[in-house]
């Protein structure tokens, strides 16, 4: 059965780090690029980041630039953002999505263009 499972979320204060895993079963991760999400309560669901197959693109959402960075182990099987810096708007459900098999140069953060989703990892920046 494939699947994305996130983990690494919790409640940190204001300009605290934390870091998401997203682990892939059933599947190797190599072939994908894989997109973060977020939803925020009563807001849509945004692109956060992605990250191409082949490492040669990532790109983010501007509200996170210089704080957030994506980054896969393919030994682990695992795809990785780090976040720094948090704000309490940054307080959501972050989910890890893959689009793929595919070779890319570029990743899409469209949800649209996702086949595989995980199921969230809750973040709660607040003093």
């Amino acid at each position: 059965q494939l699947q994305l499972v996130e983990s690494g979320g919790g409640l940190v204060q204001p300009g605290g780090s934390l870091r998401l895993s997203c682990v892939a079963s059933g599947f190797t991760l190599t072939y994908y690029d894989i997109a973060w999400f977020r939803q925020a309560p009563g807001k849509e669901r945004e692109g956060v980041s992605c990250i191409s197959t082949n490492d040669r693109s990532a790109n983010y959402v501007e509200s996170v630039k210089g704080r957030f960075t994506i980054s896969r182990d393919n030994a682990k099987n695992t795809v990785y953002l780090q976040m720094n810096s948090l704000k309490p708007e940054d307080t959501a459900v972050y989910y890890c999505a893959a689009d793929g098999p595919t070779v890319s140069n570029s990743c899409s953060r469209d949800d649209s263009a996702m086949d595989y989703w995980g199921k969230g990892t809750l973040v709660t920046v607040s003093s």
